[in-house]
């Protein structure tokens, strides 16, 4: 999900429950009752970190989630990422991962690294952010080329593949020498996006990373990133895939973006016609695909898009313009309020920017706490954020995330959405 990023280039009733358990059995499923407990009290906050984030201008440190206190609002981490290739796992980036030397001022511990040690980098810190905060879960992201996914699910390749990724990063065998098992609590599958011929092989692979984290250690979490619709995935069973995977993440962002000649809604809830994407239709899509509301995590950018030489009609929003290929963060984007106007579609709640000549599709605490409060009465899973680097310093929008989720926007405004516009079709 990084730089112009399509993603990802870039969470009688103890009979019933013990109906269910025997239903869907521990090896297959991968959770217990305590799994199901825990997913019906809270509503989950998932945010990537970002691997490349050591290398921004300002660097992003996992001490900035102690400093703003958002760390505490965090339920899962997905760190983003692990590479895939070759028939194997391995690191994406040694030097982020591992090696980069942090400062007594940089550090989680307020202690500088020892320079001898091997195991330094991100995987350190995210080590200690972990002994503060010991309910939060960290999950590797592994991405890479559809065609290496592809590859290494056939059968003849599977089982050493997924042997190679549980020994690299649940045992914690990082390098020669550093072995830190504990770390990582499971992992966050991108393969974007399986073709049909690959749906069997999808599942199976999903199938075998149950059954090698179980032998290690049951109750280890498998999530996978999927596309805005379920169709995009043509073949898959998603009533099956439902029951190897703790957490389905919906991508419900890049709705409009760089490809489109025109202007647009980066991540809209509500369509604007029956035939609109949206948010709304997405999560329906999957719901009528099979897929539980509390596996389902819908996806919040952190991010924004934007397009030149645009027409001032309708102030700018369903414009032709010249798109810039490239997404800025939220922190930048929110810079640029003061000189541009600052506009609201009353039916989603997105925001735009419009000076005249540029327009920004983004989101703001606004429309965050509007779709977290929809999540919410959908009973989905969680969000999931893509990703925690664009936040502010403050954390305006991650606060907002768990402020929304502890406090959501009654059920009663989205049914008015739906009185006042119609109905979405698909919902």
């Amino acid at each position: 999900m990084a730089g112009f990023r399509l993603r990802r280039l870039r969470p009688g009733v103890l009979g019933c429950l013990l109906a269910i358990v025997a239903l869907c059995p521990l090896h297959a499923s991968g959770f217990g009752l305590s799994y199901l407990r825990g997913h019906a009290a809270r509503h989950l906050v998932v945010g990537y970190f970002p691997q490349w984030g050591i290398y921004n201008p300002q660097p992003y440190y996992v001490k900035m989630l102690l400093a703003n206190g958002s760390a505490g609002h965090l339920d899962q981490i997905n760190y983003s990422q692990g590479s895939v290739g070759g028939g194997r796992c391995s690191l994406a980036d040694p030097n982020a991962d591992l090696n980069t030397t942090y400062t007594a001022e940089t550090s989680v511990s307020g202690m500088a690294d020892d320079t001898n040690s091997p195991f330094r980098g991100y995987f350190h810190q995210l080590k200690e952010l972990k002994s503060r905060y010991p309910r939060l879960k960290i999950l590797m992201s592994l991405e890479g080329k559809s065609s290496d996914f592809a590859e290494d699910a056939k059968p003849e390749n599977r089982r050493a593949f997924v042997t190679s990724c549980v020994d690299t990063f649940i045992r914690g065998r990082f390098a020669p020498g550093v072995s830190q098992p504990g770390l990582f609590d499971g992992f966050d599958l991108d393969w974007e996006s399986p073709q049909a011929a690959d749906a069997a092989n999808f599942r199976a692979l999903l199938e075998e990373f149950r059954q090698q984290m179980n032998a290690v250690h049951p109750g280890l979490r498998l999530s996978i990133a999927v596309d805005q619709a379920p169709e995009t995935l043509s073949g898959t069973d998603f009533t099956a895939i439902a029951h190897l995977v703790d957490q389905i993440g919906v991508m419900n962002y890049d709705y409009a973006g760089p490809w489109s000649k025109t202007t647009g809604f980066l991540a809209p809830l509500f369509g604007h016609n029956s035939h609109a994407l949206s948010i709304e239709r997405s999560i329906a899509s999957y719901k009528a695909a099979g897929v539980p509301e509390r596996k389902l995590l819908m996806g919040l950018p952190f991010y924004g898009y934007s397009w030149t030489a645009v027409s001032s009609t309708n102030n700018g929003l369903f414009q032709a313009g010249q798109a810039v290929h490239a997404d800025r963060p939220y922190n930048y984007i929110r810079t640029l309020a003061e000189p541009s106007s600052t506009y609201r579609d009353q039916r989603s709640q997105a925001p735009w920017l419009f000076d005249g000549q540029t327009f920004w599709t983004y989101e703001d605490p606004v429309s965050v706490r509007y779709k977290v409060s929809y999540a919410h009465s959908q009973h989905l899973g969680g969000v999931m954020i893509w990703e925690l680097s664009g936040d502010t310093t403050d954390a305006e929008l991650l606060n907002m995330v768990y402020h929304s989720l502890h406090h959501p926007l009654k059920d009663k405004v989205f049914a008015k959405v739906r009185t006042a516009e119609g109905t979405v079709a698909g919902s």
